[in-house]
């Protein structure tokens, strides 16, 4: 695909592209295809979501089990864990880009074939090398699957539709995580069969085998109608700057922080720098690069992401410290720590399915609405484990939990939208991978650092409640400027109506 360095919001420029992303050649040879995103297509594609994300999340509560099992090294755990991540997070603008090139159908396609074996490759691993091993692959092939289905809402559906299934999309991801320690204290208790861990990883497969059927019929084939060439430089770069990033972070706290992960953070910035100069050049030669600059003259995209990064991160440190704090500090069962956060997933999945008329009515005061909500709920989370330390039920978390979780469906089932709410659809791809890098990344970037903190308190003589009570006044401010930070997202000052089809039609500058 051959784009130009204009102004990619020019309207004329995303109806053709709208046009040819939805409508084109691969449309018409294929005439039994649906065109546009049905509520059947939505639901497939969306497990293409919660599978990758709920493997993010559900290998947590077994790692004492696979430590037992195959004797796993406190690396080789850590491995297990960040491998998936940093595969994931490498190759997702890469997996954007690609689908845009050669069809967003298809790679989800590929996408969630190679993500069905690698689970199973994962469940039946008889060491922990290999385990590690189908780790990275199964997060190679959730970055060639995720990124299509941002793609394929931006380029199949418009208006009120788009807006829906952004905020369903958003809802999954949030669900996914909850479900994902939820699910695998479950499994792992029930120890089905004898079989321990493993079932975590064999879930998928019947999902997966399901997924592949239905995706065939009902999800439609969107693509650019030219293929555009792969930017080898520009994926090393951005390869190089994520492995340098994500790597220390995840492991550098389990080998001690040796040089080598001190450097390599040093080393990251620069890296991001070369990267963003090189992208810059080929637009303005006119090559296609692997991250059109351009992309951030949307104010969407720019500012979208400003707030995207601290919440996720937030989000993600947030799960992993809860998980620690119920386990570690109250000394309840994975099954226990997990089904105690059924209350915050309860009022998320709530909050996540009404966001599309609160956004018509709203616009984005509704992201303000969700920061100040997840403040207070977290504000009451930390009084209730100050003041009920150390003899809390795991109930009287329930309260903070649920209007938290209230807040947090407020601000990131529609955040998806905004962002991307005027992105051209001819670059959905990019646009999508992206902001997937920047929620993965985001994510481990919060368990590195709040995480930390956490473990780094707790470990001090200072205790688990306090150390918790300290990361939650940090994730408080956090919400506060998420929820200031609304004020410069589109749709902020609109009319009634006029709210949602601001938000919701890629293109309008």
């Amino acid at each position: 695909m051959y784009m130009p360095s204009t102004n990619l919001s020019e309207p004329a420029l995303t109806q053709v592209n709208l046009r040819s992303a939805v409508n084109g050649p691969s449309s018409h040879a294929r005439g039994h295809e649906p065109r546009t995103l049905t509520g059947a297509g939505l639901a497939v594609i969306l497990v293409g979501v919660l599978l990758p994300m709920i493997d993010f999340f559900i290998v947590n509560v077994a790692l004492p089990t696979i430590d037992r099992d195959l004797h796993a090294s406190q690396p080789l755990l850590e491995l297990v864990v960040s491998g998936y991540a940093t595969a994931y997070a490498l190759l997702l603008v890469l997996g954007g880009r690609l689908g845009d090139s050669i069809g967003r159908k298809r790679l989800f396609l590929i996408g969630m074939a190679a993500f069905t074996v690698t689970s199973l490759a994962c469940g039946l691993a008889p060491t922990a090398d290999f385990l590690v091993v189908g780790r990275v692959a199964q997060g190679v092939s959730a970055a060639l699957m995720v990124p299509q289905v941002l793609a394929t809402i931006q380029a199949a559906t418009t208006g009120e539709r788009r807006t829906t299934a952004l905020g369903r999309y958003g809802a999954t991801g949030g669900l996914a995580a909850v479900l994902g320690q939820v699910l695998g204290g479950v499994l792992v208790s029930a120890n089905i069969d004898n079989l321990g861990w493993r079932p975590i990883f064999l879930v998928n497969v019947p999902i997966g085998l399901v997924g592949l059927v239905l995706a065939r019929r009902y999800v439609p084939d969107t693509r650019h109608g030219a293929p555009a060439p792969i930017d080898g430089p520009g994926t090393v770069l951005l390869g190089l700057t994520v492995l340098a990033l994500l790597v220390p972070l995840t492991e550098g706290r389990s080998l001690g922080w040796p040089a080598w992960t001190i450097a390599l953070l040093v080393i990251a910035p620069l890296l991001a720098v070369a990267f963003g100069r090189y992208e810059m050049r080929a637009e303005r030669a006119g090559r296609t690069p692997l991250v059109p600059p351009s992309l951030l003259v949307h104010r969407s995209m720019r500012r979208g992401l400003f707030l995207a990064l601290p919440f996720f991160a937030g989000f993600g440190a947030f799960m992993f410290c809860y998980a620690l704090l119920v386990q570690e500090g109250l000394h309840a069962s994975p099954l226990t720590a997990g089904l105690g956060l059924v209350p915050m997933a309860v009022t998320f999945l709530l909050a996540s399915l009404s966001t599309s008329r609160l956004l018509a009515r709203f616009g984005a005061k509704v992201l303000a609405a969700g920061g100040i909500l997840q403040a207070v709920g977290l504000v009451i989370l930390g009084v209730t484990v100050y003041l009920g330390w150390p003899h809390l039920p795991i109930a009287e978390l329930a309260p903070g939990l649920a209007v938290a979780g209230l807040g947090q469906g407020l601000v990131m089932s529609p955040l998806f939208g905004i962002v991307l709410s005027e992105v051209p659809a001819a670059v959905a791809g990019a646009g999508s991978g992206v902001l997937t890098t920047t929620q993965q990344t985001a994510l481990a970037l919060g368990v590195a650092t709040l995480g930390s903190l956490f473990l780094a308190l707790s470990a001090d003589g200072t205790g688990v409640s306090t150390g918790f009570v300290v990361v939650l006044a940090i994730q408080v401010a956090v919400a506060i400027v998420v929820a200031a930070g609304a004020r410069g997202l589109p749709g902020w000052r609109t009319r009634v109506n006029a709210a949602s089809r601001e938000l919701a039609v890629a293109g309008h500058s």
